[in-house]
């Protein structure tokens, strides 16, 4: 459940289901709404869960689980992953080292699942985990001048620089922790924590206070992403071998052993991934979805878009699938992510095909990102062998 409904009410939210907890779909005009974030800034309503993991042991018990190292000192964190024995991504999670315990966001469906393996495997550590959801209210402020929002209302130390590090301050009379994020839409970032009764105060100061900035849900989050070539776990992630992604930040060659450490490095010792995620420009519906007016009824835009996993095609042969689709904010234009065979497509290769409604419809690889906005997502696909 959102913790500032009356807020979002106010601004003509609806509503959908992500992961077991209710967020805001959008405000009605999604892409617009996007075009704001992208030139100045906009907030939104994280709908994470969280763990807090207490105890001496806390830092070793975490690190020996996840596919990153975890950080030993007080204001830094990092984003991990947990993979089951075949390689493939359980869930992935930022890991936030907040002094005598750390704080662990990850998606609301993988709470519980996450809690209870971690428990079983506590023996004789001083270790304890506990759901703490309930607890937070967490805001993201994205957009090129984001710094410039938080340091208007954010009383206290200046806004954190690293990616992942966070400072201790306060809006209004909230205490928040202020965190750099790792840029997953391709701009300058921050999530602001506070507590949960102090949520309603600190998101109307976001919107409000300071210089303005636009309130924003996940359909816009997700078209921005997709901007970004950002991955992300309802879409990519779950059940996929990290390489096949190019997650190389989520990714420590060099830390100890952890589940799925195996498959992980044997796909870098080969030198390349089966597959790999791609940008699609839909060149073939650009001119139906433009019709449809993007500031339109968004169902009318999704019936127009390939659904996930709709097949991609090279000629005859089909080497690969759309993960989600969606019209570019800054582009204006129809785009997907997809995963195909690693060395089916190149960049600005025409020719390819997807199918939407059972009809083969143009389209054009593209370079990841789309767009270059005031930061570059942490998260954006790597391979090796092509920078090589």
């Amino acid at each position: 459940m959102t913790l500032v409904s009356g807020t979002h009410d106010a601004h003509g939210a609806v509503y959908r289901d992500r992961g077991g907890r209710e967020v805001v779909d959008h405000y009605g005009k999604p892409v617009r709404v996007g075009k704001a974030v992208r030139n100045i800034a906009g907030v939104i309503e994280m709908g994470y869960g969280v763990l807090a993991v207490r105890g001496d042991d806390r830092v070793e018990f975490v690190d020996n689980a996840v596919s990153n190292r975890v950080p030993t000192d007080d204001g830094e964190g990092t984003y991990a992953l947990l993979l089951d024995p075949q390689g493939g991504i359980e869930t992935d999670m930022y890991v936030y080292h907040a002094d005598e315990r750390l704080l662990v966001f990850l998606p609301p469906e993988r709470v519980e699942s996450v809690a209870a393996d971690w428990a079983e495997n506590v023996f004789i550590q001083d270790v304890e985990i506990d759901d703490v959801s309930d607890e937070f209210g967490v805001f993201g402020v994205h957009g090129p001048k984001s710094t410039e929002k938080v340091a208007s209302v954010l009383g206290g130390p200046g806004a954190p620089e690293g990616p992942l590090s966070f400072v201790r301050g306060s809006m209004v009379d909230a205490g928040v922790t202020v965190i750099a994020t790792d840029a997953p839409l391709g701009e300058e970032g921050y999530e602001i924590v506070c507590a949960a009764e102090d949520a309603g105060d600190v998101f109307d100061t976001l919107i409000n206070r300071g210089l303005n900035a636009a309130p924003f849900g996940y359909r816009t989050w997700d078209a921005l992403t997709v901007e970004a070539g950002t991955p992300l776990f309802e879409y990519e992630l779950a059940g996929t071998v990290p390489n096949v992604l190019g997650l190389r930040n989520a990714l420590d060659f060099e830390k100890g052993c952890y589940v799925g450490q195996e498959v992980v490095s044997r796909v870098e010792n080969q030198g390349r991934p089966s597959r790999r995620l791609v940008g699609l420009q839909l060149d073939g519906i650009a001119e139906a979805v433009a019709d449809l007016d993007a500031n339109a009824d968004p169902k009318g835009i999704d019936d127009a878009l390939p659904a996930a996993g709709a097949a991609v095609f090279d000629g005859d042969e089909a080497i690969g699938e759309v993960t989600r689709a969606a019209v570019g904010p800054a582009t204006d234009v129809p785009i997907a992510l997809a995963l195909v065979a690693f060395d089916a497509v190149d960049a600005d290769r025409d020719g390819v095909t997807v199918r939407v409604d059972g009809e083969e419809v143009s389209a054009t690889a593209v370079d990841l990102p789309f767009v270059d906005g005031s930061a570059e997502s942490a998260r954006l696909p790597t391979y090796p062998e092509l920078r090589a």
